[in-house]
């Protein structure tokens, strides 16, 4: 992209974004990119690409962000960006995890509105605080629990919320992976680095990483809430600072049970999402790695497949989907959705208004949501997997 056609775009009503971390080598950085970008709602101006000022040179450059544009820091950025009349309006946060909280308070305080990756921060008292300047501010808040973005995760809420499975009993959620079987954090890969490092990562290791995901996909889906849990983090690998697997015990609001399971030494597993629902009259089974389908079953009933623009498909589910059926539909659309949800919101505060009713993402009080699960997890592993009650 080019400055003069960055121009453009932003003259053309596009939101000016900015971002916090994302530099050259950075996988997630590159994600958010690309889903800022797939429904042409974003032009990226401006960021603080990463701590070393040279990589972060090269990677502005390599973006077609304007030198002066390109900070050393994200404090730097915020004052900076704030007093430009062409200054970002929404900035990305996608650095790790220590970073998030001071980063997306600096944006606000500028008052800039904040898209974050999870979690939200390192510890609830951070969350708690960014929760309070959000709703002083007025400013629009995204957490990209991007899982949430599937059209089909949207119909199962939507069913949910109808009555469809009934009162809800059962909730099963787990999310293995591999990669941390051995010590890649020894082994130079950066990502294992940090996210194994209590410094930067926070009290949880893969209940951070992960297992906010999973959690919050889950109540994403059945509107239940988690009023307390019983839970066992293992740490596998020898010298390894943080949990690689979590497995948890789950009391809703309301009565309904469920279990969770997360890990990152699952050989075999690469990135196994998976989420099923249990109600009175019905059950619902969806699975990342095939997310245009969803199975349904009513108590007595064959059991359905579900299709994203199939027959039974929900507009709460269609309303975010993008190509027609029988073409895959994955992980950066659902990415992307995040992003379009959040730039009506931006859009509609330009004016002072609210976005539509129909407009859904994870936001900071989701992502302080996030912050307690992963504190009472921690704390109830520690007290001798006890069950622990979420802090409110």
């Amino acid at each position: 992209m080019t400055i003069e056609s960055s121009r453009n775009e932003t003259a053309a009503g596009r939101i000016r974004l900015g971002m916090v971390g994302g530099g050259e080598g950075a996988f997630i950085g590159a994600v958010h990119r690309i889903a800022a970008r797939i429904d042409d709602r974003y032009t990226l101006v401006a960021g603080a690409l990463s701590s070393d000022a040279e990589r972060a040179r090269r990677s502005a450059e390599g973006l077609g962000i304007a030198p002066e544009r390109s900070y050393r820091s994200f404090a730097e950025m915020a004052t900076a960006e704030a007093s430009r009349p062409d200054g970002i309006e929404v900035v990305s946060i996608v650095t790790p995890n220590h970073l998030h909280a001071p980063a997306a308070k600096a944006f606000l305080d500028a008052g800039i509105h904040v898209i974050c990756d999870k979690p939200l921060s390192l510890t609830v008292q951070e969350a708690e605080e960014l929760v309070a300047l959000r709703e002083k501010t007025g400013l629009v808040f995204a957490v990209t629990h991007n899982y949430t973005g599937y059209p089909l995760i949207r119909q199962a809420r939507a069913m949910v919320a109808a009555g469809e499975l009934g009162r809800i009993r059962l909730v099963q959620v787990e999310y293995p992976q591999d990669w941390l079987t051995e010590r890649a954090e020894e082994a130079g890969s950066k990502q294992a680095e940090w996210r194994t490092d209590p410094a930067r990562s926070g009290a949880g290791g893969c209940i951070g990483d992960i297992g906010t995901h999973a959690h919050n996909l889950a109540g994403f889906v059945t509107g239940l809430r988690t009023e307390e849990l019983l839970a066992q983090l293992t740490t596998f690998v020898d010298g390894r600072r943080l949990d690689d697997d979590v497995q948890i015990l789950l009391h809703y609001e309301g009565g309904a049970r469920g279990m969770l399971w997360a890990s990152q030494v699952a050989v075999g597993h690469e990135n196994g999402l998976k989420l099923r629902v249990y109600g009175e009259k019905g059950g619902l089974e969806w699975v990342q790695a095939d997310p245009n389908q969803m199975w349904f079953t009513r108590f007595g009933e064959p059991k359905q497949l579900l299709t994203r623009n199939g027959a039974g498909a929900w507009a709460e589910g269609t309303r975010v989907a993008r190509i027609p059926n029988g073409h895959p539909e994955g992980y950066l659309e659902a990415f992307a959705t995040i992003y379009s949800e959040a730039a009506e919101a931006i859009v509609a505060a330009r004016s002072g208004g609210a976005p539509d009713g129909a407009v859904t993402y994870p936001s900071v009080e989701d992502g302080l949501e996030g912050m307690r699960f992963i504190e009472a997890a921690v704390a109830s592993s520690k007290a001798g997997n006890v069950w622990t009650r979420l802090r409110r």
